[in-house]
């Protein structure tokens, strides 16, 4: 599988941004796709998940309210629709998917296990 990650870009706070996560040679062997962001000079963290068997969802606390994760079959794409951005949300984002991992394992240093990555879009938040 590859993954194509786009849409970032700069953004005055309280903007708004969508990512977009394109997977090609995507099956139903994968469990979840998950959002991942690293700033400069911190670790990598899961941002949001979404679950490749219900649809179901996840959010890291700092994004609740804010982002929200969706996916259209038809295209193997996922989306995160970034409103009310803020300067700590500045970093690269990543996607990521996996055939063992799934959204319950996105978060703290699960990353790590994640096989499959996109190459990263870059999010800054900035006046």
């Amino acid at each position: 599988v590859q993954l194509q990650a786009s849409g970032g870009g700069l953004v005055q706070p309280g903007g708004s941004l969508r990512l977009s996560c394109v997977a090609s040679g995507f099956t139903s062997d994968y469990r979840a796709i998950g959002w991942f962001r690293q700033a400069p000079g911190k670790e990598r963290e899961g941002v949001s998940c979404i679950n490749m068997r219900d649809d179901s969802t996840r959010y890291a606390d700092p994004v609740k309210g804010r982002f929200t994760i969706s996916r259209d079959k038809s295209k193997n794409a996922v989306y995160l629709q970034m409103n009310g951005l803020k300067p700590g949300d500045t970093a690269v984002y990543y996607c990521a998917t996996d055939k063992v991992w799934d959204c319950t394992y996105y978060r703290d240093s699960y990353y790590s296990r994640w096989d499959y990555w996109g190459q990263g879009t870059q999010v800054t938040v900035s006046s």
